[in-house]
């Protein structure tokens, strides 16, 4: 899914009153918080995710192998702070 300037720029604004709802330990991913990542995508369609315990590049590497898993796409990448966007089946949020 490509999303252009403008829908990114309001899924930013929507995103940014949120709190993290799937948080990824020093272990990394692994098939339950997979699992518990895709529940959440199709609840809220848009979500915060934490990383903790790494590097810039192991985040930014860890994320891109969380969207390609998840089929979501990356909106922004603060600090450990990512967030996704994935359309569910109801559409939630209006873009």
């Amino acid at each position: 899914m490509t999303l252009t300037t403008k829908q990114i720029r309001q899924l930013r604004s929507l995103a940014h009153h949120l709190k993290p709802v799937v948080m990824i330990g020093d272990k990394g991913m692994n098939d339950n918080i997979l699992t518990e990542l895709n529940i959440a995508l199709e609840h809220h369609e848009l979500i915060k995710v934490t990383i903790a315990g790494a590097s810039k590049d192991e985040r930014r590497a860890l994320t891109d192998d969380i969207c390609k898993a998840s089929n979501a796409v990356l909106i922004q990448l603060i600090g450990r702070i990512s967030i996704l966007y994935r359309a569910s089946k109801e559409r939630k949020i209006k873009i």
